[in-house]
């Protein structure tokens, strides 16, 4: 089995930063594209920054520029830098991986539970 878990959600003001970070454990080989995704209440859920294994990236319009993401293969953890927070940043914010398992053929995609973020003054 394999469990990804966010820390670092909380409440800031306007303008303010926070620091994502998601831990992945379990039978892994290998993990490939991993992101962070976000959903605001009463909205679909919705990607916010992925970055390869090779370190590409890619962001949504609204957070680029202020925002980034990050990763450490050799503790499988990938990181969300956020900036000058704006309170429509506010949402519960997943991490998501594609993970090579032990005796699994192929990639498997899985979710963490979400840490909420609450952009308010």
């Amino acid at each position: 089995q394999v469990q990804l878990e966010e820390s670092g959600g909380g409440l800031v003001q306007p303008g303010g930063s926070l620091r994502l970070s998601c831990a992945a454990s379990g039978s892994i080989v290998s993990i490939f594209a991993m992101g962070w995704y976000r959903q605001a209440p009463g909205k679909q859920r919705e990607l916010v920054a992925s970055i390869t294994r090779g370190t590409s990236t890619n962001y949504a319009d609204s957070v680029k520029g202020r925002f980034t993401i990050s990763r450490d293969n050799a503790k499988n953890m990938v990181y969300l830098q956020m900036n000058s927070l704006k309170p429509e940043d506010t949402a519960v914010y997943y991490c998501n991986a594609d993970v090579g398992r032990v005796g699994v053929r192929t990639p498997l995609n899985y979710w963490g539970q979400g840490t909420q973020v609450i952009v308010s003054s």
